[in-house]
């Protein structure tokens, strides 16, 4: 058998979810109550859950306060890469779910959207930005990243692995990526070309012109305004290219010094 989270699955249960509870920032316990011993929250429900099919090359563990709760806390799927003999990070999510929702997810006819990229709720997106979240954030995060890659990595050594990868669906992830320390196997130049043209009188930076919400002068700044601009589609109409998710990589305790971003 190859490589591949089968073999982890299968593992007894006591086992199997001692390695992925490991995932999960001890922080995250400490500040909902959550016990990490019980893995109980306040109301007495368990918080922790995971899906770890036998017969798929994947597995998905979440915390949820309370099972009706319409988000998790912390939602996060992995899988292994054969070819770089790596963790794939698949998705990762964390939620305040004390802070205001915001349905960037849904259409107005309530079918699911994928964050926008689908499908655009405009209306809740606006709402969104204006609050200071990302294109495909539904609630303000946790502040727990840096922690939780730090969780992943001591995950990958613990297989005996030395890679991460992932595909940085939004603009602003591959930004906080790289801040993490990963760079690029597919996509540097594309990154490059848009931190170029968001410099002062570069294309992108002349293609926030105010002709919608999301591209006004100013949103070249952050990696977040920015992000939105690109959601907005403004390098199809400015470069004629298409944002095509960048593909990147981390070796467990190297931090790669990529860095395509200037501003704050």
């Amino acid at each position: 058998m190859g490589l591949d989270f089968r073999r982890i699955n299968v593992l007894p249960p006591q086992v199997r979810d001692f390695l992925f509870i490991k995932l999960i920032p001890q922080k995250l316990f400490f500040r909902f109550n959550i016990d990490p011993i019980t893995l109980r929250g306040p109301s007495g429900h368990k918080c922790v859950r995971g899906y770890f099919p036998k017969d798929e090359n994947m597995a998905l563990i979440e915390v949820r306060l309370n099972p009706e709760d319409e988000d998790p806390l912390f939602q996060c799927q992995l899988s292994l890469e054969e070819l770089f003999r790596s963790v794939n990070l698949d998705w990762i999510e964390m939620n305040d779910i004390t802070k205001e929702r915001f349905n960037v997810d849904k259409a107005q006819e309530g079918k699911e959207t994928l964050g926008g990229v689908f499908q655009r709720n405009l209306e809740e997106e606006i709402k969104a930005m204006q609050a200071g979240l990302a294109p495909g954030m539904v609630r303000p995060g946790l502040g727990l990243f840096g922690k939780f890659v730090r969780c992943l990595e001591e995950f990958t050594s613990f297989l005996g692995l030395n890679t991460i990868t992932l595909e940085a669906l939004f603009y602003h992830t591959a930004v906080m990526f790289e801040r993490y320390g990963f760079t690029y196997l597919k996509g540097l130049k594309m990154m490059q070309t848009i931190g170029k043209e968001f410099r002062p009188q570069g294309k992108l930076f002349l293609g926030l012109d105010g002709s919608t919400p999301f591209r006004q002068r100013g949103m070249e700044v952050t990696a977040r305004t920015r992000s939105w601009a690109i959601h907005d589609g403004i390098l199809k109409d400015v470069l004629g290219m298409e944002w095509i998710p960048p593909r990147m990589y981390k070796l467990v305790g190297k931090h790669h010094g990529i860095n395509t971003f200037w501003g704050s």
